[in-house]
């Protein structure tokens, strides 16, 4: 068994818990059958992994649509609020290694790396919003041009007075209530 793999009863219980969560959100992947999802992640136990660590940071992934080019089916981080085991982070490591005192455990790219995961787009954090209300109390940092970047700044979006907003900041601040949501693709 690799590194990077769950045993028998991890995948069981994972599956179990992605499987409910497919059933109860069915407006997020109108369309799509479980058993050919089941079927994929199976055969791909380091993606298992992966949605394995989105769960257990927070992340409670969910299938938000498949794409017809690559025959892949994306998975995003559909908690309500940011997922807790993924905040309080600045942005990149950049910004991490240029605080020079009161510096966060991690970086949100350090840490999707890490995951195996990208961070969502703007766009992809826009059509998660059409899924449902996302941070109405949080906030999640989501990919930062290169130009946006260089001058110091970094983005993040939440939802507030039921409209989705984006936002710039510093990318090496960090907020308990600002993290990160992922996507996958399996």
């Amino acid at each position: 068994m690799s590194k990077k793999e769950l045993l028998p009863a991890q995948s069981e219980e994972l599956l179990n818990t992605l499987k409910a969560r497919f059933e109860k959100h069915m407006n997020r992947h109108k369309g799509l059958e479980w058993a050919k999802v089941k079927a994929r992640l199976e055969a791909n136990p380091g993606k298992l992994w992966v949605l394995d660590d989105m769960e257990t940071t927070g992340g409670e992934p969910d299938v938000v649509g498949f794409d017809d080019n690559t025959k892949e089916y994306i998975f995003y981080d559909c908690s309500a609020e940011s997922p807790k085991g993924r905040r309080s982070l600045c942005f990149d490591h950049e910004a991490l290694e240029s605080r020079k005192e009161h510096k966060p455990a991690d970086s949100a790219t350090n840490m999707a790396a890490n995951m195996g995961i990208e961070l969502l787009t703007e766009e992809n954090y826009r059509m998660l919003q059409t899924l449902g209300e996302f941070d109405l109390k949080t906030s999640s940092w989501v990919q930062t041009p290169p130009e946006i970047r260089k001058l110091g700044g970094a983005l993040f979006c939440d939802r507030r007075f039921n409209h989705v907003f984006l936002y710039h900041n510093g990318a090496e601040s960090y907020y308990g209530a600002r993290g990160f949501r992922g996507s996958l693709r399996v």
